[in-house]
């Protein structure tokens, strides 16, 4: 993470972090971005990015934001096949313009816009 938001780690990092895990999968989150990486020496790493905050600000660690780009609600469906893992990423349309009134109304305005929009 960097003050201008969260980056891509490169595999091999990921994989020096779970060096302990011995599952075939990994699922995380907290950074509310989607994302799928088979590690070559490792599990299926899954995040299936937020169901219901597209982008946020925060300043802790540091200070920093994480965007998704857009206001759908996301999630993950996974299943095992013979060959492997499968995993279909979702993007789910909802009425964030309610959402994001809702949001005002208890004075979040910038919840608002993370809402409508998914930047931060």
């Amino acid at each position: 993470m960097t003050p201008t938001g969260g980056f891509l780690q490169e595999p091999a990092a990921i994989q020096a972090q779970l060096t302990e895990v011995h599952q075939a999968m990994v699922l995380c989150g907290h950074s509310h971005i989607p994302r799928i990486l088979q590690l070559p020496d490792g599990p299926l790493v899954v995040n299936p990015g937020s169901v219901g905050l597209p982008a946020y600000s925060d300043d802790l660690p540091i200070a920093h934001k994480m965007e998704t780009g857009s206001p759908h609600a996301r999630y993950a469906v996974i299943a095992k096949t013979v060959t492997g893992w499968t995993v279909e990423q979702i993007a789910v349309p909802y009425d964030w313009d309610k959402a994001a009134g809702k949001a005002r109304q208890l004075g979040q305005d910038a919840w608002a816009g993370w809402l409508e929009t998914g930047r931060a």
